[in-house]
């Protein structure tokens, strides 16, 4: 399996929207990515010294994340793939001190 760690920096006001669109299951029934990109945002984190979003997706696109894309420049901008090859549960580790990404939407407007 292909995992990626990306980086992102939210675009303000957005991650509500977001967050809904995942709660919903919307983006879970998209085909081929749905379930790897709600069950890597779901579990994204925040990190405070750069103001981005990182996370480790399962992505088999060439280029990275290609499909995913269309959904994931609606909430974030400056998506960049970190690593485009890292093992998934070390990806993790590297962030796990890190705040949820969720957590920010108390602080959102």
């Amino acid at each position: 399996m292909a995992y990626r760690f990306v980086s992102a920096r939210p675009i303000d006001g957005r991650l509500s929207a977001l967050r809904d669109r995942l709660d919903s299951g919307e983006i879970d029934g998209m085909e081929p990515f749905g379930e790897a990109m709600t069950r890597a945002l779901t579990n994204a984190k925040f990190d405070p010294e750069t103001g981005e979003a990182v996370w480790v997706e399962e992505d088999y696109c060439s280029p990275p994340l290609a499909m995913e894309r269309p959904v994931l420049d609606d909430y974030f901008d400056d998506v960049t793939v970190v690593d485009a090859d890292v093992d998934e549960a070390e990806g993790w580790e590297r962030i796990e001190d890190l705040p949820s990404l969720w957590d920010r939407l108390s602080t959102q407007p």
